[in-house]
């Protein structure tokens, strides 16, 4: 029985994996731009973007708007074996956990969001922002875009008795995940939120979750460097 070919994304995304890997492309090189990648593939400029940005997004390539995207510098990588809940590792402690809601808003699929989803333009999304606390000092900050077709009660929860990862774990039960770390100094706005100085490291953690047979939640999480350490156990 024939095999059934690879989508074309999956194709170009393949493709600038053996160039890198093969050394074309080292370390901080520009790779070709999403246009010349379109015309050499025959492809939809969408089309190359979801690779690039997959890419991206296991941080392979790096971004910088305005010049390229580049061959990113490798980093050393931890599994998190665990989807842990944040509530459940304060409580784990023996500490108090908190949260303060800061945003929580409907929103329309756009741009980005419009592939991180694999949604239609204008598809509902909620939009919640919650800084998380242990024994009340600031540990998360918390930026989740949520699907309301998987999650369509998450506006009406009270997030001071149970927390989006509670809810959505009990709602929309977790099919799979993709996840990426990395050490990025907070904004300003961010850095006050979790009390901490704006040139200090924070350890940033973009988790996207599936469930129901589509994405459920893209989350961006911040913690202050100096007080958090992820691990894994297998």
């Amino acid at each position: 029985m024939p095999q059934t070919a690879q989508p074309l994304y999956q194709q170009i995304k393949d493709y600038l994996l053996k160039e890198i890997q093969d050394g074309r492309w080292k370390e901080g090189e520009v790779i070709p731009s999403e246009n010349a990648l379109a015309r050499q593939f025959g492809a939809s400029r969408m089309t190359v973007n979801r690779a690039v940005r997959e890419l991206t997004a296991e941080s392979v390539l790096k971004r910088i708007q305005g010049s390229g995207t580049y061959v990113a510098p490798r980093k050393y990588q931890a599994t998190l074996v665990a989807i842990k809940n944040i509530a459940d590792e304060v409580r784990g402690r023996g500490h108090r956990h908190s949260s303060k809601l800061l945003r929580l808003e409907r929103g329309e699929a756009r741009d980005a969001h419009i592939m991180q989803f694999e949604v239609e333009p204008g598809h509902l999304l909620f939009h919640s922002i919650i800084v998380h606390f242990d024994n009340q000092v600031p540990i998360q900050y918390e930026d989740r875009w949520v699907n309301a077709k998987v999650a369509p009660g998450y506006m009406d929860l009270d997030f001071s008795v149970s927390t989006p990862n509670e809810y959505l774990m009990r709602v929309a039960p977790l099919q799979g995940v993709k996840y990426s770390i990395e050490a990025v100094n907070a904004p300003s706005e961010i850095a006050r939120y979790l009390a901490v100085p704006e040139d200090e490291a924070c350890l940033v953690l973009y988790r996207t979750t599936y469930a129901l047979d589509q994405v459920a939640s893209v989350a961006t999480m911040w913690y202050p460097g100096s007080r958090y350490q992820f691990e894994g156990r297998i």
